[in-house]
């Protein structure tokens, strides 16, 4: 080798990786080189070309049949391409070879794309080198552009500790390059070898910025691609019920590896978690015989159970699968388990049945029968004596995903990091929608299940439009039933493709390619589930239609390489397994949350509900304007405002409004200016309402809502809607968000951001608590007291100190005030200027105008009632 160079480039969580490699034959014989490149599973080979003496060998994605008939017309000698399966873990090997004679330059360049799946946390991308000797010039490239921003980027290596410092990571906000340029002497095993010690893999693991609950939309070239990656929720509580295998051929390295990773995984079920072991040989015992809490008793008694079992005899998978799936039935129909709850299956197994119903297909059937909507099934098999397409179909079908687990020293750690990865289900039912017209050829657009750590992407076309906007909304449920969520995300359809030009490395063509992939990813999924055989040959057709438009080597499609004259030709096909299609090319498995049905029409396309929230004309209000909370009352009766200031201190909580009848208080904390000027805001807003013990905290920052158990934030950056029991919160990006309590009790809380680096200001809330309000006899508070209204006498108008400001007395609650004439601001319609609301103003903070003395609504905290003596 004279070179070896692979470079990737990653925008947007979709690469784009070539490996160029650069020989000679320095014998003095013909002789044979192989091109050999490990690339991972997941991957589509987009194209090979290679160079012989100057004759360049170009290669082009076609149709099975048609690459095959072109090759055997003229089969080249001597050589041939293709790829070999191997049964390492999460690579498939490309392997060519060329027999040359003596002196020859031979260039080889294979390229493969990819999506990145998140899981736990991190996008992995791994590159494998295997130059086979020592090369003079050995480089490794990754440039990662990422609009949103990165997040963390680092890299590791398995070729050993010495390399550690040689892989250099350099990042900005948006961009980051890793580079791996050993030389010659770096590269040796020893310093006096001839034996490279570059054999192995780089991984580089990363993640990107995400700056609210609501995902992010990307356009660009026509397509777009929506990334949904929620965190601020709570998990839903979990039933498990594990089905373990224990025949004969578990015996040895198998169980004790599955033992050791059961027992990681009880540990980590909560009381809030319930679970059940079935184990099953020929013939199906089980732990427990209904399902139970995850309480330290339990999980000790069931880790004591899978240590003593001896594996022997047959396997009877049908007749375990329904026993669980019967007692996830009984403990929902019995209410043992909360109806909000996610309830699974995980099935461990490493082999075929052999006892009881023995047929695949029936199997698969009978299992399809008995599951209930809400269940899940996700399989894992280990070894290669399983037929996982078996288990993939399984599952898939079964909203569950599969997994192969490698019957090694590290397989406990692969059935953990499995398992973690299901472990923390945030939402169910998740819909991506877009505006009708606005897109097409939507990817699967539903999903069953969102778990912590993983991310939901849905892809696209863009349809052209008068507007530079591209609106989703996505839907889901937390906490099941209880807690809706509706979110609003949008893009500019042009930024994105001005700032990919500006990119020396970036992939400009990610979203196209994305869709296809994804898109042809699902239809091989859907084509292993389809019933009949018109329906695979059609799925199939459309497969092969992508594959050739987006030069994808796919199982149904080939990469035919010929010279420019077309006389020589090399065929990379992608053969069958001779193992049930143990890894057999390019299998889909698909990330965690995909669900077995396919989407109607592969995403339909509905109009989100929009509900305008209409702004009462009048209403009470706390308006912080540039120095203490201003607060104007609005007398209907009387057709008059009244404002009046509170001096108080930051760190202070003012009860608003305490209403201990309807179970609602409103509670707002000041905070100071950044110069001690006496200047003071709301910087936080607390609502609490009693009966469902649910706290809503409004912050500059954040919305968070907490029923005592969960907790979900949402920040201001998207537009949103949050309903939980009588409770409704509605997000306006970055401007505003309402309250509703049992469709009775609205609050407005309005935010004020300021310039960053301003000198004095902060950002702040004004709140806005319409009269239309519906409220018990005992309501009080700062503006509460107000909405039963106090009867108002004004006269004695007369000029005050201030020619432009009259003054007057007013009478009130026994109590003759001065009162002068004044204006202050609602920002509700206009928040940069506000408009003017005239009003009498009272100073002494409200004195004799407000009940007893400001400092008696000052409260604990933010969910205390007021307590007025």
């Amino acid at each position: 080798n004279t070179s070896y160079k692979v470079e990737s480039r990653i925008t947007s969580r979709f690469s784009h990786t070539i490996v160029r490699s650069s020989v000679v034959n320095s014998g003095s014989t013909p002789q044979s080189i192989a091109f050999n490149v490990q690339i991972p599973k997941r991957a589509f080979i987009t194209n090979f070309t290679m160079n012989v003496n100057g004759i360049t060998f170009v290669g082009s994605v076609k149709e099975k049949a048609v690459a095959r008939n072109l090759y055997a017309q003229a089969r080249a000698r001597n050589k041939a391409a293709g790829i070999i399966r191997t049964n390492s873990q999460d690579m498939e090997t490309f392997k060519t070879e060329v027999h040359v004679p003596s002196g020859s330059n031979i260039e080889f360049e294979l390229h493969y794309q990819e999506m990145m799946h998140r899981k736990l946390n991190l996008y992995e991308h791994t590159l494998h080198l295997q130059p086979g000797r020592l090369v003079p010039q050995l480089q490794v490239d990754v440039y990662i552009f990422e609009p949103q921003g990165i997040a963390t980027v680092k890299a590791s290596n398995t070729f050993g500790a010495q390399f550690a410092d040689l892989i250099k990571v350099t990042s900005t906000k948006d961009k980051a390059h890793i580079v791996f340029k050993p030389t010659v002497q770096q590269q040796k095993q020893c310093e006096n070898c001839t034996e490279s010690a570059v054999e192995g893999v780089i991984t580089v693991l990363y993640d990107v910025n995400r700056d609210s609950n609501a995902g992010e939309l990307q356009v660009s070239d026509g397509h777009f691609v929506y990334f949904f990656a929620p965190s601020n929720l709570s998990p839903l509580p979990k039933n498990i019920v594990f089905v373990i295998d224990v025949s004969g051929s578990m015996w040895g390295v198998k169980m004790k590896q599955t033992v050791q990773a059961m027992k990681a995984i009880l540990d980590d079920l909560t009381i809030d978690d319930y679970f059940s072991i079935v184990d099953f040989n020929h013939n199906v015992r089980c732990w427990s015989e209904g399902l139970v809490p995850g309480s330290s008793i339990q999980i000790a008694d069931a880790k004591r159970y899978i240590e003593n079992i001896k594996p022997n005899g047959g396997t009877n998978i049908n007749e375990a699968l329904l026993r669980a799936v019967q007692m996830l039935v009984r403990a929902s129909n019995h209410r043992v388990i909360d109806p909000r709850s996610v309830s699974m299956i995980i099935l461990v197994s490493d082999g075929d049945p052999t006892v009881g119903e023995i047929k695949l297909s029936a199997i698969q059937k009978n299992v399809k029968r008995v599951m209930r909507e809400e269940f899940s099934l996700f399989s894992l098999g280990i070894g290669f004596d399983v037929d996982y397409d078996f288990l993939e179909r399984i599952a898939m079908e079964n909203r569950g995903m599969a997994q192969r687990i490698y019957a090694n020293h590290d397989a406990a750690e692969q059935l953990r990091a499995f398992y973690s990865q299901v472990s923390s289900p945030l939402l169910r039912k998740i819909t991506v929608q877009f505006q009708a017209d606005s897109v097409a050829e939507v990817t699967q657009n539903h999903f069953d299940k969102f778990f912590s750590g993983s991310e939901l992407v849905v892809a696209g076309k863009v349809l052209p439009s008068e507007s530079n906007t591209l609106t989703s909304l996505t839907t889901g449920s937390a906490v099941s039933a209880r807690l809706d969520i509706i979110l609003e995300t949008d893009a500019d359809t042009t930024e994105l493709d001005a700032e990919l030009a500006k990119q020396q490395h970036s992939f400009t063509g990610f979203a196209r390619q994305m869709w296809a992939y994804l898109t042809i990813k699902q239809l091989i999924s859907e084509r292993s589930l389809a019933t009949t055989a018109v329906k695979k040959r059609k799925i199939t057709q459309r497969i092969m239609t992508l594959a050739v438009e987006h030069q994808f080597v796919t199982p149904f499609t080939a990469l035919l390489v010929e010279s420019g004259d077309a006389t020589e030709r090399l065929l990379a096909d992608s053969p069958k397994d001779p193992k049930h299609g143990c890894c057999s090319v390019l299998v889909y498995q698909p990330p965690p949350w995909v669900m077995s049905t396919p989407a109607p029409s592969m995403g339909e396309v509905l109009e989100g509900p929009k509900e305008e929230i209409t702004l009462p004309e009048r209403l009470s209000a706390s308006l912080p304007v540039d120095n203490d909370p201003h607060f104007i009352i609005h007398l209907p009766r009387s057709n008059m405002d009244i404002c009046f200031n509170i001096d108080s201190k930051p760190g202070h909580i003012l009860n608003l409004l305490s209403d201990s009848g309807t179970g609602v208080t409103v509670n707002g904390q000041l905070i100071g200016s950044k110069k001690v000027n006496k200047r003071t805001y709301f910087g936080t807003i607390g609502i609490y309402y009693q009966p469902d013990g649910i706290s809503v905290i409004v912050s500059t920052d954040e919305i968070t809502m907490t029923d005592g158990r969960n907790n979900h934030s949402f920040t201001w950056g998207s537009t949103a809607e949050i309903r939980q029991d009588g409770i409704r919160i509605s997000i306006v990006k970055n401007s505003n968000v309402i309250i509703t309590i049992n469709n009775s009790t609205q609050v407005m809380v309005l935010l004020h951001r300021v310039w960053k680096k301003h000198p004095v200001n902060v950002d702040f809330l004004g709140i806005y608590i319409p009269n239309e309000n519906q409220y018990s006899p005992l309501v009080h508070g700062l503006i509460g007291q107000f909405s039963i209204e106090p009867e108002v006498i004004l006269y004695d108008i007369h000029k005050g100190a201030d020619p432009l400001k009259k003054e007057a007395t007013m009478e009130v609650k026994g109590n003759k005030l001065l009162v002068t004439r004044g204006w202050q601001k609602d920002y509700r319609r206009d928040k940069k200027r506000g408009s003017n609301v005239y009003c009498w103003f009272i100073h002494n903070s409200g004195k004799g105008f407000i009940d007893g003395h400001y400092s008696q609504y000052i409260v604990p905290n933010l969910s205390s009632f007021l307590h007025m003596p």
